[in-house]
């Protein structure tokens, strides 16, 4: 540094507006800028009031030991309150391990976490309570919190440490199909949670361990998360980033790898952007359910090492999702990797509630576009997870599905771009499935689908544009199954056939469908089956399809005259 910076007087007009606060902070020390009094104590003095909201709060000056044994929690907290009294400013956690139970962030209240600071959790469940303010939910105990508040960040490059292994009873919150809901593990501390906040702002920090859920937002607005890490795998329902109801919501150059859904949007999620992030879980990545989430995007994002369905939805009465969009993906070493399921399933009512039940649900202009992905036959273990994770049934030999299930009809989904490469291995019994269970929910609940690369069930307005499927390994299901598909434009399939398999497509009960170019990768014995009374309208031209022994079969009450074959 330059010998005449040592001297504040030195200094020019344009190099002293230049420093940050934190800057100042540590180069002229809390008596400056900071708040350096106990808790209780009066107000700083009128000279420090000449810059409110720009104080720094160093949590050390408020008693903390930072030792990782001492309980730093009411000193870490009163470093938050006496910022939150003096008009907002920075709360600083300096080097040291500062182990804490429930600490609440109040408004315009940044807490900023040095390299080496690091808040570590209580590894006592008495050390926690639920947030004030918190919606019970799925539990409300938590590490930190803010409700009701504006102007909140944490940010550094500190961390925030959950020592979640700590409640770890192999137990979790029994909230999917079929778990007795009496054996919910849910008195156990969540890392964060933010409840109707505006103007939230998370940014490079390493989150880690939790007991439970990471990352929760409900119902906040104005959020942004840039460059924060997570690494959550210590214990059961360890999602990442768990959104709820919330808008206006950015993510940005995150690296999540989370043990459950890594980046879930439930609820009416809107105006949303999710990009250039990294995700890695054993369940979803991106899981979507109930409410009227739309205007949605998420783009340049790689997901890896996820056995669970990338991209997952689940909507039933009462929903409505629109205006969702998914483009430049990389997929690898994934299953599933995309669902997409609508059904009229009433959400849980009471007894005795003769109320009429909710309009039927809502799924349509869904778009998916240049994605390159491969895709396993079956879940497999994380390296780094400590405990051993079961496949469920019908986990297996999935592929990309859109299912309009029990009289729902999903409307305008597109795929441009696609290239996927699935493990293979599905058996003729799979490719015989006709009648699926008139279920949406789980990817995993119909069972392993009929085809290899895409199957779609009740949909009307489906384009497939630039589609490429492929199977690493022979696989007797068709490439594409349609199934009460209306207004269906494919566009340039290319598809893997199997000169053992039925057919290459099979169109069931399927019409108004345009095939345009489909082209086949290897020799098959049949091109396209149609099936069903129902079929009409079907036309197919400037085909690339001299790999296969025949080009068209009718049958199930399907008419020849209802396709119409042109070159």
């Amino acid at each position: 540094m330059n010998s005449n910076m040592s001297d504040p007087h030195s200094l020019s007009r344009r190099q002293w507006v230049g420093f940050t606060v934190p800057v100042l902070a540590a180069s002229f020390g809390a008596g400056l800028l900071g708040a350096s009094r106990a808790a209780g104590e009066p107000a700083a003095p009128a000279a420090e009031e000449k810059n409110p909201g720009a104080r720094v709060y160093n949590v050390r000056d408020f008693g903390a030991k930072g030792d990782g044994v001492t309980l730093d929690t009411a000193a870490v907290q009163s470093a938050v309150d006496a910022c939150n009294r003096d008009r907002g400013g920075i709360v600083l956690v300096p080097a040291g391990d500062f182990l804490v139970g429930t600490i609440e962030l109040k408004s315009d209240v940044t807490l900023h976490l040095d390299a080496q600071g690091r808040l570590l959790g209580s590894a006592r469940i008495e050390d926690y309570h639920a947030g004030n303010g918190i919606p019970r939910a799925n539990g409300n105990i938590v590490l930190i919190s803010a409700a009701n508040a504006e102007n909140v960040a944490i940010e550094g490059h500190g961390t925030i440490d959950g020592q979640g292994a700590k409640f770890f009873t192999g137990y979790g919150d029994s909230t999917g199909p079929g778990d007795d809901r009496s054996k919910a593990y849910v008195n156990r501390p969540h890392l964060m949670t933010f409840y109707r906040c505006k103007n939230l702002f998370l940014r490079d920090v390493f989150l880690t361990a939790s007991a439970y859920h990471c990352t929760r937002i409900y119902e906040c607005s104005y959020v942004r998360i840039d460059g924060v890490r997570i690494h959550n795998r210590v214990n059961k329902n360890n999602d990442g980033f768990h959104f709820d109801s919330s808008q206006y919501v950015h993510v940005a150059n995150c690296d999540v790898a989370s043990q459950d859904d890594a980046c879930a949007l439930f609820g009416s999620c809107k105006f949303v952007t999710v990009t250039n992030c990294t995700f890695s879980t054993r369940w979803s990545v991106f899981r979507f359910g109930g409410g009227e989430p739309e205007n949605i995007t998420v783009s340049n994002c790689i997901i890896y090492q996820t056995y669970g369905c990338p991209i997952k939805m689940h909507f039933g009465r009462g929903s409505r999702a629109e205006n969702i969009s998914f483009s430049n993906l990389i997929l690898k070493d994934v299953t599933g990797p995309i669902s997409l399921g609508l059904d009229s399933r009433s959400r849980r009512r009471r007894e005795g509630d003769n109320t009429a039940p909710p309009p039927q649900g809502i799924l349509r202009n869904i778009s998916f576009n240049h994605i390159r992905a491969t895709v396993v036959a079956d879940m497999r273990q994380l390296p780094d997870l400590p405990f051993t994770e079961k496949a469920k049934p019908g986990e297996q030999h999935q592929c990309i599905v859109l299912n309009g299930a029990d009289g729902c009809v999903l409307e305008n989904i597109s795929l441009s771009d696609i290239h996927v490469v699935y493990e293979g291995g599905g058996t003729a019994e799979d490719a015989a499935r006709r009648d699926l269970p008139q279920i949406a929910g789980e990817y995993f609940e119909i069972g392993t689908p009929p085809a290899y690369g895409l199957f779609a069930r009740n949909v009307r307005g489906l384009t497939l544009s630039g589609l490429r499927l492929e199977t690493a390994s022979p696989d007797l299901r068709p490439a594409v199954v349609l199934d009460h598909v209306t207004d269906a434009s494919i566009d340039g399939l290319s598809a893997q056939g199997n000169e053992k398999a039925e057919s290459v497509l099979r169109l069931i009960e399927t019409r108004d469908a345009l095939l345009i170019g489909p082209r086949l990768l290897t020799p098959a014995a049949l091109f396209l089956q149609v099936e069903g009374a129902g079929s009409d309208n079907i036309t197919v031209a400037a085909t690339d399809i001299a790999k296969a022994t025949a080009p068209l079969a009718c049958k199930n009450g399907a008419a020849e005259k209802a396709v119409k074959l042109r070159g």
